[in-house]
């Protein structure tokens, strides 16, 4: 099931006592996730047991957002939710514009150089500032970071798995 589902969201805190709570956002729709009358999964991350829930109200806090939902009213009934994840089906994802793709899209696509040679699979993806960057697994076990940027990615196809690039000198 869990295969089926995006995260959204992790609850981190409560805030106040009317039971809402502080999540941590993992998604850039939080206005779209987050709206009143939104659906949602609490997946417990141990059992993977999910709670369906309705959003109520939800604003910006800081570098998260507070969400309360209409099945809960006091804090005593979201205090468990700590740690839990916010969860949404992957047909529910937002229309991305052209060349913009979601993480799970681009994990698991092969990476082949504009000359032919089979460099390796994406394994991750890293955010450390002006660009991504996908870590993509060699053959030997070593990792490829590759910038992802309009000189090195040369084309994008997720329908069938396939990255190309051109290897900049120093990259390899």
């Amino acid at each position: 099931m869990s295969e089926s589902l995006l995260t959204v969201g992790k609850i981190v805190n409560t805030h106040g006592i009317r039971g809402e709570l502080k999540i941590w956002l993992q998604t850039d729709f939080p206005d779209v996730r987050f709206a009143p009358k939104n659906q949602l999964l609490i997946i417990n991350p141990e059992t993977g047991e999910d709670l369906p829930v309705t959003v109520e109200s939800s604003r910006p806090y800081k570098q998260m957002y507070i969400v309360k939902f209409n099945e809960f009213s006091n804090i005593n009934e979201v205090e468990k939710f700590k740690g839990y994840e916010l969860k949404v089906p992957k047909e529910d994802t937002v229309e991305l514009p052209e060349n913009e793709y979601y993480f799970h899209e681009i994990i698991g696509c092969r990476v082949v150089s504009d000359e032919g040679e089979e460099l390796g699979v994406i394994d991750s993806i890293l955010r450390p500032g002006a660009n991504d960057v996908w870590v993509v697994k060699l053959p030997k076990g070593k990792e490829l970071l590759l910038p992802v940027i309009d000189d090195v990615v040369l084309d994008v196809d997720v329908t069938v798995k396939l990255v190309k690039v051109h290897l900049m000198e120093g990259l390899l």
